[in-house]
């Protein structure tokens, strides 16, 4: 195993603030993985497994340095590994145009005006998870780290830590970044919809209401008379990579806010890496493919991830909806009970019965001076509450919720 030499860092080190005195943690980078058994069984269970952060780091973000913690008990074995990474983030990314306009004329004269060195700790493209599986081994490998972040973002000269976007179902484990100075605030939460139906009308007709079901009996009817809509699924999408790559960027740019871009070589391997866990699908009008979305499997749930749309024709043709419709009917006949989708666009999903999947972000500055401020100043920079749609949610207090 390699770990980064001391020089730049005092690792491996025992820890002794709330945490068994023979813990240690270490830092290694992706080269210090070969050899770390835990580490090739990492999120299994999950549908993005050690296999999707490799990917991510081979693919996306190259400006991000990315870095592991690994938590090792008395004997030097390593019992779980924590995937981190470091980037200069942008605390007003989550704010209306509004006030985006207001922070560019400050930033004229001062450019790094709210953007900071940050260590990150979680996913680069997607939500974060715990590696253990039990509660009581989540807590305790919650504890280690939080007693050292300060101390190694510190290390690293960043002056944010970061937890990014972890599910609700991790707050009792990580209250103890609370008691260190961390501060929750909600990220944009995914959405899960219940599919355990006989069938995509079936779901209809039980699901939702009259004037949303006649609007989308509408919408279909409309696309339908347009022309005929051929699916493929695949799982290997390398193929078609010049077809679906620009569809991927249109609804990237027109989005309001901007999470990671993700790039042709990502597109092309998943299904390489990941073909036990990935599904593309494909829809072609007159031969041209004019929407995809690419899926995740996990359990029985199927996680609609990323899609395309050609917006010379995805308006007429409601193909957001089309896309939609035929997820949901794949998924419920090959056995799957569930279907969770990314953050944004929450309008359309409410519509259609979804409920929110809070994701968590805990937030804390190297400095307690500056640390005591940024508290009173997060409420006011976290991005949910410039989305309207999100409050009309039955579920939205839970984003806001303190741990059960």
């Amino acid at each position: 195993m390699t770990v980064i030499k001391k020089a730049a860092f005092d690792w491996p080190f025992s820890l002794r603030e709330r945490t068994s005195p023979s813990a240690t943690l270490a830092v290694v980078s992706r080269a210090g993985l070969a050899s770390v058994p835990a580490w090739q069984s990492a999120f299994q269970s999950k549908r993005k497994d050690m296999r999707y952060y490799e990917l991510v780091e081979d693919t996306v973000c190259p400006e991000f340095t990315f870095r592991y913690f690994l938590i090792q008990d008395e004997n030097g074995r390593t019992r779980a590994v924590q995937p981190f990474f470091l980037l200069d983030q942008d605390l007003l990314a989550g704010l209306s145009p509004r006030w985006l306009a207001m922070a560019a004329k400050v930033r004229r004269f001062w450019p790094r005006f709210l953007k900071l060195r940050t260590l990150m700790v979680g996913c680069a493209a997607g939500e974060a998870h715990l590696q253990s599986g039990s509660a009581a081994a989540q807590r305790r490998d919650a504890d280690i780290l939080s007693a050292n972040a300060v101390r190694i973002a510190r290390q690293e000269k960043a002056s944010l830590v970061v937890l990014k976007e972890f599910p609700a179902e991790y707050r009792k484990a990580l209250s103890c970044f609370l008691d260190r100075g961390f501060t929750r605030i909600p990220s944009m939460p995914m959405t899960r919809l219940n599919i355990a139906y006989d069938s995509f009308d079936d779901y209809v007709a039980k699901a939702l209401k009259g004037r949303t079901r006649g609007r989308l009996r509408k919408k279909f009817s409309e696309a339908e008379q347009l022309g005929p809509i051929d699916s493929q699924i695949v799982t290997d999408a390398s193929a078609v990579i010049d077809e679906i790559y620009p569809l991927y960027v249109q609804v990237y740019e027109k989005s309001a806010l901007h999470f990671e871009k993700l790039t042709k070589p990502f597109f092309q391997e998943i299904g390489r890496r990941m073909p036990d866990k990935v599904r593309f699908f494909l829809w072609r009008l007159n031969g041209k493919i004019v929407a995809f979305s690419l899926c995740l499997l996990e359990g029985h749930t199927i996680y609609p991830e990323y899609i395309g749309l050609d917006y010379t024709v995805a308006i007429r043709l409601h193909l957001y909806f089309y896309a939609t419709r035929d997820v949901i009917e794949w998924g419920i006949e090959h056995g799957f009970t569930s279907l969770v989708s990314s953050g944004l666009g929450y309008a359309p999903k409410l519509q259609m019965r979804h409920v929110l999947e809070p994701l968590d972000l805990y937030v804390r500055h190297t400095s307690p001076f500056v640390n005591a401020i940024l508290k009173r100043l997060l409420p006011w920079l976290e991005p949910t509450h410039s989305d309207a749609s999100l409050k009309q949610f039955p579920n939205y207090n839970e984003l806001w919720e303190p741990p059960r």
